[in-house]
């Protein structure tokens, strides 16, 4: 049963970790960008779009599509960072646990 004591204790604290995580997680930002950087938008840790930045050069008459494609395209960049960030961030925050927790429902890691 001492086993046990001990492996409670664990989760709790992974547990905590992982709240700390997540809270670090959703202060931060990622920046993804399209078109060799003619578009650049930043995610909040939360996914929200919180800034889209476009080259001037890209605002003519007719460009409208390709400005639009370029913005989908930033977003999905900077969507697969923040996605690796925070599974990197969980691992972390797992340690030693991260083995056994990944084979349960509801935890990514």
């Amino acid at each position: 049963m001492k086993d046990l004591g001990g492996l409670m204790k664990q989760a709790q604290a992974m547990q905590q970790k992982l709240q700390d995580a997540q809270a670090r997680l959703a202060e931060s930002t990622v920046e993804g960008t399209s078109g060799g950087g003619m578009v650049t938008v930043v995610l909040k840790g939360t996914g929200e779009l919180a800034k889209v930045t476009l080259d001037e050069s890209l605002i003519e008459p007719g460009e409208g599509e390709v400005i639009a494609d370029l913005i989908v395209a930033a977003h999905a960049d900077a969507k697969k960072k923040l996605d690796a960030k925070q599974a990197q961030m969980m691992q972390d925050a797992a340690g030693p646990m991260a083995g056994l927790m990944g084979g349960m429902p509801g935890m990514k890691f």
